[in-house]
């Protein structure tokens, strides 16, 4: 009988090693497009690839990340052992709804049991079951959003401290869509819908809703403060903007954090159904270049510019009837999503970066810091932004880099970013 016990105690030992050397993630997509730099204090690593541009992303209860591919790909359900920290690794990635015209907007209920999804021109609800991974047959909520151009996302997120609303973005027509000067075309403008109050038949979306915010030429990224129940949009600016007879495009306007306030409140929400300024007027970024302004320009102040309607374009008008952006970033950044981290103490933005400025910029992740509710740097400031992701040659960029595109925080306070134009997720921990 003595030998027995050693025989046990290998066998046991050797089923530990076995199954800690399967805890291990490997990282079989390699380490992703272009070089990239990282800030003090973080660390990434690229999680999958080959995906069919993948654009926003949410994360369902059970862990698992539900990603929307603008290739055609419909929703994309990922699975992982996740063994804490950087140590991730996708188990499984499957089509969880084939549906290729769902191309951006996606967005789960707090309870779990619902997604939402948006293609160009609709809105979809599918109950969803998280655990088994499957979804029920699609109910039609918003539709009529068919339109030209360029913009053709629709953006969706449902407030945890508000989850009976469906806020929705939508983008203008053209670079200058002069037509938005009216709040009725239901295009720049991001609304909301009670979620209880949709009958089966799909509404109108210009002529229903509650608008949040309207003069937004193309707010891609909408995120809420858990901590407040503050609603967040980042807004791409116009391209090639001139002023007062000269092309001031490379370093004007800015792109935009713009504050909604709380859809939620008992307390009248002084933002609500504000306008943010498109087509008319234009938040500056580099005041040297904007001439014209008595006392002289400043960051996020509303001007206008040479392709502003008639009845938008006064300088006076813009600083009067429209509202400043809170924070002003560089032009042609590109920012596509905006999230917070799970204390409120900061914001996350995606820059997509742009080909409208020489030379490129964007194609980095960047960090806003928070206190109570608002951005910690003031409003004219330079320097709101603290970059942890970044490409290290943006000279590579657009086709030879990662872009960042949508943001998904898990319940650890992981970042996972999407790269639409190469297909990839990278996960980001703070270390």
């Amino acid at each position: 009988m003595a030998p027995v016990l050693p025989t046990l105690a290998c066998l046991a030992a050797t089923a530990l090693f076995l199954q800690q050397a399967a805890a291990q993630c490997q990282n079989p997509a390699g380490q992703g497009t272009g070089s990239r730099v990282l800030a003090d204090g973080y660390e990434a690593k690229l999680l999958a690839s080959g995906l069919r541009v993948p654009r926003h992303m949410a994360f369902d209860l059970e862990g698992n990340l539900l990603v929307a591919e603008q290739g055609g790909g419909g929703i994309r359900r990922i699975t992982f052992q996740d063994n804490g920290g950087i140590d991730i690794c996708v188990t499984s990635s499957q089509t969880l709804i084939p549906n290729g015209q769902l191309n951006h907007g996606i967005a789960v209920s707090p309870l779990g049991n619902t997604i939402f999804a948006s293609s160009a021109t609709d809105v979809y609800q599918y109950d969803y079951d998280a655990a088994a991974g499957t979804v029920g047959q699609p109910k039609h909520l918003i539709t009529g959003m068919r339109q030209g151009g360029f913009h053709q996302t629709r953006t969706l997120l449902v407030p945890l401290n508000d989850p009976n609303k469906l806020i929705l973005s939508r983008g203008s027509e053209d670079n200058v869509d002069v037509a938005t000067a009216q709040e009725s075309t239901g295009r720049s403008i991001i609304k909301f819908w009670n979620i209880d109050e949709f009958t089966g038949t799909a509404v109108d979306m210009a002529s229903t809703g509650t608008t949040l915010g309207w003069g937004l030429r193309n707010s891609v990224g909408v995120g809420e403060d858990p901590t407040t129940g503050g609603i967040w949009s980042v807004e791409n600016s116009v391209d090639n903007m001139r002023r007062l007879g000269q092309d001031v495009h490379n370093e004007n306007p800015g792109e935009e954090l713009n504050y909604h306030g709380l859809i939620n409140s008992t307390e009248p929400n002084e933002f609500l159904g504000k306008n943010y300024g498109y087509p008319g007027c234009y938040a500056v970024w580099e005041p040297s270049l904007i001439t014209g302004i008595d006392g002289g320009a400043k960051v996020g102040m509303q001007v206008t510019s040479a392709e502003s309607p008639a009845t938008q374009n006064t300088d006076a008008y813009c600083m009067a009837e429209t509202q400043s952006p809170r924070l002003t970033f560089p032009s042609h950044t590109a920012p596509l999503d905006v999230k917070f981290k799970h204390d409120g103490s900061a914001a996350y933005v995606s820059f997509h970066g742009s080909w409208n400025r020489s030379p490129p910029d964007g194609y980095r992740l960047s960090r806003i810091d928070f206190r109570d509710g608002q951005p910690v740097a003031a409003q004219d400031s330079r320097d709101s932004v603290v970059n942890i992701m970044w490409n290290a040659n943006n000279g590579a960029c657009p086709n030879g880099c990662f872009r960042p595109t949508g943001l998904a925080i898990d319940r650890d306070g992981r970042i996972f970013m999407s790269s639409d134009t190469t297909g990839e997720i990278y996960v980001i921990v703070e270390s």
